[in-house]
């Protein structure tokens, strides 16, 4: 939980933060503003998270990304400039990153994951990890359970993408609507009319670690009756970070024939490990995931960043656990998975 007892907002705060106090309140936004955010991976997907969770107001943002910016990522991160390919990824979107609200601490780290001490992750309050391993995701999970921070995921390939949230174990206020009977005079006999009034409720919601939501035993009755509603998103997700652990790589627009033959072949390896019905992951989910298409990500990065919003404001209820988009269906859900 985040402690914002000693968090005051300037008058200029208040002023660049008015619509948003309006929204979810004072103490939410003051939660908000002391919060320490770490974003892993400054692809397209990175870059639309980054700009979500600036534009709300946290304490602090550290862009974290060892790789160098490509010609293949203008096409969906907009932080970086063109003239700046061949540098760091971070490096590359500080400027315009400070330039979205400048009220907002934001600095660069340019190791990679596994040169950095378990230690590191636990300066921040939340951690929002993109184009990681599964290996490597499990132990940054597992280091924020540890140590109570809360961790968010997720990924985009092509026109598909997924998030996933551990919260451990969240708080959260929740405002309803109650309808309540009020007489319309003082004669009893009258007909008595209804009015709406707002109430604030307080919530707990407890999550499981990330290990335990991809290894989840799809044998169980309740979850085989998943598979009747017919959408194979989760199974998308898995066969492409085995794809990822398996070649160090996403699927790659120039080796599109050969990488499509693979992700087929690992398709066709899962439905059996599985027991899944035959057809149930079609060849059209897996032939639209190469590249990261910008609006895929402007979908997946503003949930990334709401789910942020309302994990440290602790207003509103979270995402429990899973959020995919499915391209075919140009839909967005939310499920549970592990437990």
């Amino acid at each position: 939980m985040v402690e914002n007892n000693e968090v005051e907002l300037s008058e200029a705060e208040a002023e660049q933060y008015d619509r948003q106090i309006r929204l979810w309140g004072l103490e939410s936004q003051k939660r908000l503003r002391a919060s320490k955010v770490l974003i892993i991976g400054l692809s397209g997907l990175g870059a639309e998270t980054a700009k979500n969770i600036i534009l709300s107001g946290v304490k602090s943002v550290c862009l974290l990304d060892n790789e160098k910016l490509k010609e293949i990522d203008l096409y969906s991160q907009f932080l970086a400039p063109s003239d700046k390919i061949g540098e760091n990824r971070a490096e590359a979107s500080l400027q315009r990153a400070k330039a979205l609200n400048p009220m907002v601490d934001i600095i660069t780290e340019t190791k990679a994951v596994d040169d950095l001490p378990d230690s590191f992750f636990t300066n921040f309050d939340i951690v929002c990890a993109t184009g990681l391993k599964q290996e490597q995701l499990e132990r940054i999970n597992n280091i924020c359970r540890d140590n109570n921070k809360k961790f968010l995921c997720g990924d985009v390939w092509g026109t598909f993408g997924y998030m996933f949230a551990d919260l451990v174990d969240h708080e959260y206020s929740e405002e309803i609507v109650q309808h309540k009977a009020v007489k319309r005079g003082p004669d009893d006999t009258e007909k008595n009319a209804r009015e709406t009034v707002s109430i604030t409720v307080k919530r707990r919601a407890i999550y499981v670690p990330l290990q335990n939501a991809l290894s989840t035993d799809w044998t169980k009755p309740e979850l085989r009756s998943r598979l009747r509603r017919g959408d194979p998103s989760y199974f998308v997700m898995k066969i492409l970070l085995r794809f990822r652990d398996e070649y160090n790589r996403n699927p790659d627009p120039a080796k599109r024939k050969a990488d499509t033959e693979i992700l087929l072949r690992m398709r066709d390896e899962l439905v059996k490990e599985l027991s899944l019905p035959v057809g149930f992951v079609s060849d059209a989910l897996l032939t639209n995931v190469f590249g990261i298409v910008s609006g895929a990500a402007a979908v997946v990065g503003g949930v990334i960043g709401q789910e942020v919003v309302k994990a440290m404001s602790q207003r509103e209820p979270p995402h429990n656990n899973m959020f995919f988009f499915n391209p075919l269906k140009c839909v967005g859900f939310v499920e549970l998975y592990g437990q």
